[in-house]
């Protein structure tokens, strides 16, 4: 796996998805209520709503396109929708935001 910087501690908002491009890939990046930068594949499997644009609570985002509710550490979406999202490992090192791919 590799490690790319994809944005700064500073420039993330809690409860707010950021969208970054890695290796041509759209990733969504999301600071929780706890802190925690979670990092998931940018595109809903229902109708590819931008999931970086939905709304974040706890550890789950909900598509912006229709509500489906995403589970930020497993990408499993909830019932009673299915499908999933692939996540990635997120680390932060100096207050730099990478992402393994």
């Amino acid at each position: 796996m590799e490690k790319i910087k994809v944005t700064t501690l500073d420039e993330m908002t809690p409860l707010i998805g950021k969208k970054v491009i890695v290796k041509g890939t759209e990733i969504g990046l999301f600071l929780t209520e706890n802190g925690d930068i979670k990092a998931v594949h940018n595109v809903c499997p229902h109708k590819q709503g931008p999931l970086s644009e939905g709304t974040v609570s706890g550890d789950y985002v909900y598509c912006p396109l229709h509500d489906q509710k995403i589970d930020l550490n497993t990408g499993e979406v909830q019932a009673p929708d299915t499908g999933c999202v692939a996540t990635y490992p997120v680390e932060i090192v100096d207050g730099d935001v990478f992402v393994c791919v």
